[in-house]
């Protein structure tokens, strides 16, 4: 295993943070709100094909950080970035029933025809423009009762950082550390506002560097 793959991201927003830090658990949630209505569409084929009466699922991403993934999963300000340290997480949450876990695949469209499907993957299959997420998800089915959340208990040991979005004010990011540190169990949690969309390190790089000699400049010109 990559060290990528050691660490499962969530990307979530402050609100959800917060309810995860206070109640030491991870949540998964009923599909159809998710902006992705095929994927939607193939978790409620398999509810309704296994004769099902909820299912709910949790998506991380096993990519390092991306703008992509701030954006669509994490926008604004008020976005954050939760980095589980895998093998601790699986093993928290292994101990519910009913839970699956598996990495998503992605296919392309004329490639759905010869994978001879399976009832049990339409969960985990996704169209191939999405292959840059590079999704892990949990899912939880059951045929006994109807629910529409589901927490999950997890020590916060199993957390290797919290992520604040690159888009929060500076001096905010301090004030929103504090408030976090300050949940019982957190106060030695890493915490860190993501630089992304604004590096000092990358910048003076940048600054470092040193201009092309007059001779140089003159061949470039004259290979245009």
């Amino acid at each position: 295993m990559t060290l990528m793959r050691k660490i499962l991201r969530r990307y979530t927003d402050l609100p959800g943070l917060i309810y995860l830090l206070r109640n030491r658990c991870i949540t998964l949630v009923d599909p159809q709100s998710w902006d992705d209505t095929n994927d939607s569409y193939y978790l409620t084929l398999f509810r309704e094909k296994e004769k099902l009466a909820s299912v709910l699922a949790l998506c991380f991403t096993q990519a390092s950080e991306t703008y992509h993934h701030w954006r669509v999963f994490a926008n604004g300000a008020s976005g954050a970035c939760v980095s589980f340290h895998r093998k601790e997480l699986l093993a928290a949450v292994k101990k519910q029933s009913g839970l699956r876990a598996r990495d998503v695949r992605y296919l392309k469209l004329k490639e759905m025809g010869a994978a001879m499907l399976k009832t049990r993957d339409l969960p985990f299959l996704k169209r191939y423009p999405f292959e840059q997420e590079n999704e892990f998800r949990l899912l939880y089915a059951t045929n006994t009762k109807k629910v529409e959340t589901l927490d999950i208990p997890i020590p916060l040991s199993c957390i290797d950082r919290v992520t604040l979005s690159p888009w929060l004010h500076k001096t905010l990011s301090r004030h929103i550390k504090l408030m976090l540190k300050s949940i019982p169990q957190c106060k030695d949690l890493d915490i860190a506002r993501s630089t992304l969309i604004g590096n000092e390190e990358w910048k003076q790089a940048g600054e470092a560097a040193t201009p092309s000699s007059p001779k140089r400049r003159t061949m470039e010109r004259a290979r245009r």
